[in-house]
């Protein structure tokens, strides 16, 4: 029987052949899937057959730049975890900070705050604002293999969120004047020129909510003055952007009337989030 360290060398060894980045932590990672005990605690506990064989298929799983994300089933985010899989695209560190702002805005407008997340996805920012405030959130998504795991991430939470299946570049014509307090999204902005360049990983994930057009600021160009109306008088829009993005995306807030915007980095340094303000 093979003991955990050595099932841990042998993954961490054939990720860094194929020039995997932090081998070590996908292989512990790998590990853990496959139910073998940690190398970390105790590199010599044996690893039962069932559970090394499963590690190794889940290597040739990885190896074939299947996201770990989707092989794990799961993915924390903000302080919570998020069911994830084939079709959603993975939630982020990076989307946190536009979570965390939506949840500010939410807190700032007052108890029962309206806020709602457009291209939801996974769910992950319209969670990560129920769970930390009293707000009533909707999560709109149009995807049919995304609102599987909203729906399911949802469940989880105990069903805090009201879910909305709909096209983005359309819903906003069903809405009333000041429906929200808080309109917060992480759209698809990436170009079609940045996809082709991605890292393999990034093709297993839904194109749909990567690749937009316009040079990736089609969702923004329609957002920001579309969903002006359905914001309350001093209402917050609050979008991630693209790390190149936050000059084209400021100016479409300005020139739609919004007001105190401003440009959010994440831990990185990079530019991520831009916040405005309905006057």
């Amino acid at each position: 029987m093979v003991s955990a360290g050595a099932l841990a060398a042998f993954l961490r060894e054939a990720l860094e052949a194929a020039g995997f980045d932090d081998a070590g932590f996908e292989a512990a990672q790998l590990m853990r899937i496959a139910g073998a005990p940690d190398a970390r605690l105790d590199a010599r506990a044996p690893v039962p057959q069932e559970a090394a064989e499963s590690a190794k298929a889940l290597l040739r799983r990885r190896l074939a730049h299947e996201p770990l994300q989707y092989l794990a089933g799961e993915w924390d985010f903000w302080d919570f975890s998020l069911r994830v899989g084939p079709g959603v695209l993975i939630p982020r560190a990076d989307t946190e900070l536009c979570a965390m702002l939506a949840a500010q805005k939410a807190r700032a407008a007052g108890p029962g705050a309206r806020v709602a997340d457009l291209c939801a996805g996974s769910g992950a920012i319209a969670l990560g604002v129920a769970l930390h405030t009293d707000a009533k959130v909707t999560a709109v998504e149009l995807s049919g293999e995304a609102w599987r795991y909203l729906e399911e991430n949802n469940r989880l939470y105990g069903s805090p969120l009201t879910l909305v299946r709909a096209d983005v570049l359309r819903w906003n014509e069903t809405l009333a004047d000041g429906a929200f307090d808080v309109i917060v999204s992480n759209p698809p902005y990436v170009t079609e020129r940045e996809y082709a360049a991605l890292a393999p990983e990034l093709f297993a994930e839904p194109k749909m909510a990567l690749v937009a057009g316009q040079q990736g600021l089609a969702f923004y160009r329609h957002i920001a003055p579309g969903y002006a109306r359905a914001l309350a008088a001093g209402g917050w829009l609050v979008f991630e952007i693209g790390e190149t993005q936050a000059g084209d995306v400021t100016a479409l807030c300005r020139a739609a009337g919004y007001r105190d915007v401003a440009v959010h980095r994440d831990l990185a340094g990079q530019c991520r989030c831009v916040c405005a303000r309905r006057p």
